[in-house]
Formats: structure tokens, C-alpha cells, sequence
């Protein structure tokens, strides 16, 4: 009778079988991604060398930008841009919101006069508007009684321009986002009860400030940034602060550097605080980060 032999089972840990001296398990080599890196090494360098010229660049004249950086005249310029830019996205987003609601309407005179507002608004420039609400005592020296030469300063014709344009924007933003809602959740609200107001305060205007928020958000930079035009009226925004300062001592650059810094913190904020509303009204979405 053949002597009997220990059969081992075969075992997992057991190093695999070679094959000619090399491995059975193919090796993971990473991919180089040797373009990517070149790329990157260039766009650095020259990122440095346009910073190195700018702050060794004596014509910017960093010295005189520091020394009219927070002086009152610009600081007061400050202060009424971001006031005229509140006023302007408070007053147009309301009766941006009105003619929304307008077009929404089942009245086809109301959907006629929000769309030709809209329309009339949005197809001509704001330096345009501007330019003709500032002239608008030629064609109406008195209305209801007010006499428009006199009452209706500079600051009062680019609150009135700039929100009767930011209204016609405003206006498609919130109808957009009005029909960004579904309307079977709509009419689930009317199947319990819900009254009009409550529908639109509770299911509809939620869900639409999702797709509201980030086109308002970017439209108060706009404002912000498109306040600057009022200085073509003489109003003493940010701009035109130093504008009256370089028309006296010539330092063109440095001085139009001084605003340019102001804006480009003031926009910084905001896109700061746009970043966590948008958050705050994206909770439990997919996309919310």
C-alpha cells in the first residue's frame, strides 16, 4: 500500500506564481502628467514677474496710494456708493418683484405693461437713462405739483436711474425663480387649504430663492461696480472722490489705484456673503456645498 502525503490546501497568502522571473500582478504605475506641471511652474513665473513689475513700477506711486487710501474725501465716496447701492437694490428688487408678479398675472394688459417695461428698460444704456432723467426738467418743469429743476438733485436722478434700471433686471430674476417651483407642489398646497399669501410665503418663495439668490447676488456687485457711472452727473460716489483729487495734483494712476483697491475689497465681501446665503438657502439639495 503507497505511503499516504499531507495535502495542503491551497492558501491565500501564498506568493503567486512566477513566470520567467516576473510577477503575475501587473505593477500600477501613476501617470505623469508632465504637461499640467510645466503649465502650472509657467503661469507662476509669469504671475511673478507681473507682480514684481507692478510694486517695482515707480510710475503706480504706491507711497501716494497709501497716503489718500482712507482720507475723508474717498472714504466719504465710499460710504455713498455702498449707500446708493443698497437703495438701489432694496427699491429695484421690490418693484422688480411687482412686475414679476405682473407678468405672471392672468391679466393680459398687466403681462403687456411688465413686458414693455422690461423691455424699454433693458434695450437702452444706463449712461443713456441716466443722461435723460438728468435733463427731464427741460421736458416736465413741474410734476404733481414738484418742481423737478430744483427738488430733483443729482443724487435723486441716479437713485431714480439706477433703480428704475435694476428694477427691469430684478423683475426676469424673480420670475425665474417664481417658475423654477414646481407646480405640483403648488397645487398640493392648494389641495390643503393653504390661502394665496401663505402658498407664496411658505412653499413658493423658499424654493425660489434658490434660483434667486445667485443672479441677485451678482447683480448687487454689478450695482456696485455700475454706481461709478453716476459721476457723469456729479454725484460724489467713490469715482468721482477721486477724480476731484486727481484733477488737482495730476497723480492719474495712483489715484484711479486708490478705487480700484476699495471695489475690488468691497466686491471681495460681498461675493463673501453671497457664497453663504446661497448655502444657507441650498440646504438639503444635492448640489449644496
Amino acid at each position: 500500500m503507497p505511503p499516504q502525503t499531507d495535502l495542503l490546501p491551497p492558501s491565500s497568502s501564498a506568493p503567486p506564481a512566477k513566470t520567467g522571473g516576473d510577477s503575475a500582478v501587473p505593477r500600477i504605475v501613476p501617470v505623469r502628467r508632465t504637461g499640467r506641471w510645466t503649465a502650472a511652474v509657467a503661469v507662476l513665473i509669469l504671475l511673478a514677474l507681473a507682480l514684481n513689475s507692478v510694486i517695482r513700477n515707480e510710475a503706480f506711486e504706491w507711497d501716494v496710494v497709501i497716503s489718500y487710501f482712507a482720507t475723508v474725501s474717498v472714504l466719504r465716496g465710499l460710504w455713498l456708493t455702498l449707500w446708493l447701492t443698497a437703495v438701489v437694490m432694496v427699491l429695484g428688487f421690490a418693484l422688480g418683484a411687482l412686475l414679476a408678479v405682473l407678468r405672471l398675472s392672468g391679466n393680459p394688459v398687466l403681462q403687456a405693461v411688465s413686458w414693455g417695461y422690461v423691455w424699454l428698460f433693458r434695450s437702452t444704456p444706463i449712461l443713456v437713462q441716466l443722461l435723460f432723467w438728468f435733463n427731464i426738467g427741460a421736458l416736465y418743469p413741474q410734476i404733481l405739483g414738484i418742481n423737478t429743476v430744483t427738488l430733483m438733485g443729482p443724487v435723486t436722478i441716479a437713485v431714480i436711474g439706477l433703480t428704475l434700471h435694476e428694477a427691469a433686471y430684478a423683475a426676469e430674476v424673480v420670475r425665474g425663480g417664481i417658475l423654477s417651483v414646481e407646480r405640483g407642489q403648488i397645487e398640493a398646497a392648494q389641495s390643503l387649504g393653504l390661502g394665496p399669501w401663505r402658498r407664496f410665503r411658505r412653499i413658493v418663495l423658499p424654493q425660489a430663492m434658490r434660483s434667486i439668490v445667485p443672479p441677485a447676488g451678482n447683480m448687487l456687485i454689478g450695482t456696485l461696480k455700475g454706481t461709478s457711472i453716476v459721476s457723469i452727473i456729479a454725484v460724489q460716489d467713490l469715482l468721482y472722490s477721486v477724480q476731484l483729487v486727481y484733477h488737482r495734483t495730476y497723480q492719474v494712476i495712483p489715484l484711479l489705484l486708490v478705487a480700484t483697491i476699495w471695489y475690488a475689497l468691497v466686491t471681495s465681501l460681498l461675493s463673501i456673503g453671497q457664497r453663504y446665503v446661497e448655502r444657507y438657502y441650498a440646504r438639503g439639495t444635492a448640489g449644496a456645498r
